[in-house]
């Protein structure tokens, strides 16, 4: 026999008022998912609409003029205003994509991961009736990477070293609670790049040597090998990457040199990263993925009339370009790939999915319990209407259960840099996207005596 339900103690005809109550509430149009939601917007990227894509995310903000700021912030907002950041950044409106970055990083708190032993981040974020969005320690670091690159696009050092000491802060704190979870190397990578320019040599050795722990990034054989002549400054990966530089690949363009050549910081954004779909799984693959992460008696279940789970599973987001080319003045320039943020998607879904569907199956237990009391309660009144009685309830609330697929859902996938060394004055660079679709993007820069240049080009598809 199943465990008897406290529910079933309550009387026959009072659990009978709440089923017709619940059937009714079960009637309402259902709340979409957040990945329903925005679906038209990621559509919208996926054609190159980024203005529609825009608007889109103004609609769901419920503001009255593009781009304007919410007056009300909900669970969700945070999250919109990165999404929405996102197209503007891919319009080129770096000064709008960085305000509404700035707005949503003092919304966003952080998820922190570490600190669950338990499973209680996978009730938290199970549902879409969770409390206010919180990003996970990539997204966080993501979040003051894009902004740090609006900034360097404006032109606006200033600002651009304040998100960079932003990205620190974060990143140490992360590190601290658990450093295989401290990712986040195009925003050290970008990071040092300011305080180059800014002069600050010893800083931006120090994040270079973060942009270059386990990997060679033929980008900064340059500029390393120049700061190392001007700073004594030396981390463990700037030491060994010193040591073994004259093994990279050797660009075929000889760059100029002397105090007066700047420098043009090319920086192409592919794609955008998995995000969560609602997903059904049998009950008995459920169990085994979830592990130790579910609360309550599965043997209740035997007695569920739905044998499946429904969960918030990670889905690949369609690519249109898979490659690219980056000419400066007609000369090819090499780029690296410095962040691959897709699959550090991956790799955080992957650390808490058992831990999500843990939280699912519980909470397919308590529907079950709940459906057993009705059950009873039937069963009092007429032998054998208990299990339509148990069969509605359960069903109902099944409808009523929608999983939680919020994520930043238009970050892009790949990160990639290329570095060229001009002389001052006008500058052309074309970047030649190919794939699904073919583009090319020009960009005309003006690079000032011993200064730089940034040009920006985010896909979003």
């Amino acid at each position: 026999m199943p465990p008897r339900p406290l529910v079933s103690l309550l009387p026959p005809r009072l659990l009978l008022q709440g089923l017709l109550t619940l059937v009714l509430l079960g009637q309402a149009p259902g709340c979409a998912s957040y990945s329903e939601r925005t679906a038209e917007a990621r559509a919208r990227a996926a054609q190159g609409d980024y203005a529609a894509g825009a608007a889109d995310l103004d609609r769901l903000l419920g503001v009255k003029e593009p781009g304007e700021q919410p007056t009300k912030f909900g669970d969700h907002t945070g999250l919109m205003l990165l999404e929405r950041g996102m197209t503007f950044q891919a319009q080129g409106l770096y000064g709008l994509a960085s305000r509404d970055l700035e707005v949503a990083d003092k919304e966003l708190e952080l998820l922190d991961i570490s600190a669950d032993v338990i499973g209680n981040i996978g009730k938290y974020i199970y549902s879409d009736s969770a409390p206010r969005y919180k990003a996970s320690p990539f997204e966080k670091l993501a979040l003051n990477a894009m902004n740090i690159l609006n900034y360097l696009a404006e032109g606006d050092l200033r600002g651009a070293r304040v998100e960079s000491k932003r990205f620190t802060v974060m990143r140490d704190y992360i590190e601290e609670r658990d450093p295989n979870r401290a990712h986040g190397t195009i925003g050290s990578y970008l990071s040092g790049f300011v305080f180059e320019q800014l002069g600050e040599r010893n800083e931006a050795m120090r994040y270079y040597d973060e942009a270059l722990d386990g990997r060679s990034l033929v980008s900064l054989k340059e500029p390393v090998a120049r700061l190392a002549t001007q700073t004594r400054y030396r981390g463990s990966n700037i030491t060994d990457f010193l040591g073994r530089r004259e093994s990279l690949v050797e660009p075929s363009w000889r760059p100029p040199e002397g105090p007066e050549t700047g420098e043009i910081l090319t920086v192409v954004a592919l794609g955008r990263v998995p995000f969560k779909i609602p997903r059904r799984v049998p009950i008995g693959a459920a169990v085994g993925m979830a592990g130790a992460y579910v609360t309550g008696n599965l043997d209740v279940l035997r007695y569920s009339a739905f044998k499946v789970v429904v969960y918030p599973e990670l889905v690949p987001a369609p690519r249109t370009f898979s490659r690219f080319a980056v000419e400066v003045d007609g000369e090819s320039v090499r780029a690296d790939l410095v962040s691959n943020l897709a699959a550090e998607t991956e790799r955080d879904y992957e650390f808490i999915r058992p831990k999500i569907i843990g939280a699912a199956i519980s909470r397919m237990i308590a529907r079950a319990v709940i459906a057993e009391g009705f059950r009873a309660a039937g069963n009092q009144e007429s032998n054998g209407l208990g299990n339509i009685l148990a069969l509605l309830a359960e069903g109902t609330l099944v409808g009523m259960d929608t999983p939680d697929t919020r994520s930043w859902t238009l970050l892009p996938a790949a990160i990639y840099v290329a570095r060229t060394r001009v002389a001052p004055g006008p500058h052309t660079v074309r970047v030649d996207l190919g794939g699904g679709e073919r583009a090319q993007r020009e960009i005309e820069v003006d690079v000032p005596a011993g200064g730089y240049a940034t040009a920006v080009v985010t896909t979003l598809r």
